[in-house]
């Protein structure tokens, strides 16, 4: 039962950081093109949206990490593999989601446009970057078996 219940959270995981990515790239795209522009709904609802995705992903991602130190999956892995998942992809989605989050907050509460847009696209553009920094990519070497695309 708990390891179908993990394939499922693995495979849903994994499917939703497309998701993730792209409304958190967009998110950053829009708040730069508009940054000289008038700060309105549709850029919060987008804003909102990427914060909710990533804290999804962590949710996730996190009950995934504890299900998995719980079983020890992760002890039969290569050590710079086993350093990935138990330590730098955890802790990096971990702090790239206080980030995101931090931005958003501090966007909300600005009064300006300008720097709402601005505190958007750089606090979700580092954000972006240390996602992207320790995802477990399939091409990355030693990863083959255990990443996947989807």
């Amino acid at each position: 039962m708990t390891n179908t219940f993990q394939n499922i959270l693995l495979h849903a995981h994994s499917g939703l950081r497309w998701f993730a990515l792209i409304i958190l790239i967009y998110a950053i795209v829009n708040a730069f093109r508009k940054k000289n522009k008038e700060y309105q709904d549709s850029d919060k609802t987008i804003s909102v949206l990427a914060l909710s995705m990533v804290h999804l992903q962590v949710v996730i991602g996190l009950v995934l990490y504890f299900l998995e130190s719980r079983q020890n999956g992760l002890s039969e892995m290569g050590e710079s593999t086993t350093r990935l998942y138990s330590l730098e992809h955890p802790l990096m989605m971990l702090v790239a989601a206080v980030l995101i989050t931090i931005g958003h907050s501090k966007a909300k509460k600005a009064t300006e446009s300008e720097k709402k847009f601005k505190l958007t696209y750089i606090f979700f553009g580092i954000g972006l970057l240390l996602i992207l920094s320790r995802i477990p990519w399939p091409f990355l070497q030693g990863l083959s078996e255990k990443a996947h695309w989807f």
